[in-house]
């Protein structure tokens, strides 16, 4: 009978241990320096001149934006055969007139709240300083330290005999308020404001007014092939679709926002409740931090106005949960999955185009986003961004 040797544990091991070890196998990805430098200089290059050129694109964005929201209306007018230009002129002209009256409405109303803020921050000031159990802060200290020297310094003057012969008393006096100065350049900025919102205008008449002019110039030059074409057309329509999209709801919540926010207020009883109405739809154009501002405003003016803690929180949670039930429920349900993005690219984008455009550029950071993201989503190479910004 023949036998198998027995193989041995240990000389196994040792073999396994000296067999060579596999070849790893490594992915290359050449990395272009330059073509990443010049990216990042490009990027660099673009953030400077839309900081530079604020006041040039800041209303040209407005008028795009305007014109956008009104296209629909203006081709409704068409179709009633009424001619493009003059339906964009009496268009603009309704709007101008409603915006007009209802500043008029509430001018004093307005200008009632805007005359009780000193009072208020006195109240403000008196409420901190007789809290009860607060303690006295460091800054406390050290002002009621300045006063007694202020007034040891006046008793120690008036004491001070009469100078002699020869030595010259010197005086410093506060500069007067003048008032001229104030009303030229409260005048300045109001004309500086005005003549943009003209501009704002002509560009709005005039993009409405062209019509498809300016998309049929685009897709002619965006090249010779089919294809291009193609995907200039798709890009335009998408933006289109999503950006008139988004600002008919806004300016639908923003409206539905100002008015529950006018009928709670009214009904709890806060003065100056539909100067806050118009304040918080206004406010709504700002994505996340417009609701936050509000229900804070809100729930000092109801401390200042009532004195308790308790309406305080009221009135701001009541802002809160308008503001939460709107964003949260009405809008995504509105706007649809397809022109939804990312929460986080949102509000980073916003505090981006806020610091270059400041509150302008808070209200047209979410737009500006939609048209970078309907282009990356068309176009092969960028759509990973696109797909970053999006939900």
């Amino acid at each position: 009978m023949r036998t198998e040797p027995l193989v041995d544990a240990e000389s196994v091991r040792d073999g396994l241990a000296a067999a060579p070890e596999p070849e790893r196998v490594i992915l290359q990805m050449p990395v272009d320096v330059r073509s990443v430098s010049l990216a990042v200089m490009a990027l660099l290059g673009s953030i400077f001149v839309l900081h530079w050129a604020s006041a040039v694109f800041i209303p040209l964005m407005l008028g795009v934006m305007s014109s956008y929201a009104l296209s629909p209306a203006v081709g409704r007018l068409q179709r009633w055969h009424i001619p493009r230009a003059i339906g964009a002129a009496l268009l603009l002209l309704s709007v101008v007139c409603s915006l007009g009256w209802l500043v008029y409405s509430l001018s004093d109303d307005a200008a009632a709240l805007v005359e009780s803020l000193p009072e208020a921050a006195q109240k403000v000031r008196e409420a901190v300083r007789t809290a009860p159990g607060a303690p006295e802060g460091a800054i406390e200290k050290v002002q009621r330290a300045a006063a007694k020297i202020e007034q040891a310094a006046e008793e120690s003057g008036s004491a001070t005999p009469p100078a002699s012969a020869g030595v010259t008393r010197v005086q410093i006096e506060r500069p007067h308020f003048n008032i001229k100065d104030y009303l030229w350049g409260s005048t300045l900025g109001a004309v500086g404001l005005a003549g943009q919102a003209m501009v704002v205008l002509f560009i709005t008449f005039f993009l409405l007014a062209s019509g498809d002019s300016f998309r049929r110039k685009m897709v002619k030059i965006a090249g010779p092939t089919f294809s291009k074409k193609k995907i200039t057309i798709q890009v335009l329509d998408d933006i289109t679709e999503q950006i008139q999209r988004y600002l008919m709801v806004l300016l639908f919540t923003s409206v539905l926002v100002g008015v529950a926010t006018w009928l709670g207020l009214s009904w709890i009883g806060l003065d100056h409740a539909a100067v806050w109405g118009v304040a918080a739809a206004l406010l709504n154009l700002v994505p996340y931090l417009g609701s936050v501002v509000t229900a804070g405003a809100l729930a000092t003016a109801g401390f200042l106005q009532f004195g308790t803690l308790g309406m305080a929180a009221l009135i701001g949670g009541l802002s809160l949960l308008i503001n939460t039930l709107e964003g949260n429920l009405l809008t995504p349900w509105l706007t649809g999955r397809a022109s939804r993005m990312n929460p986080v690219v949102i509000f980073v984008g916003v505090l981006a185009w806020g610091w270059l455009w400041g509150i302008w550029g808070l209200f047209m950071g979410p737009p500006l986003l939609m048209m970078v993201k309907a282009v990356c989503d068309r176009i092969e190479d960028l759509k990973n961004i696109g797909e970053l910004l999006g939900e």
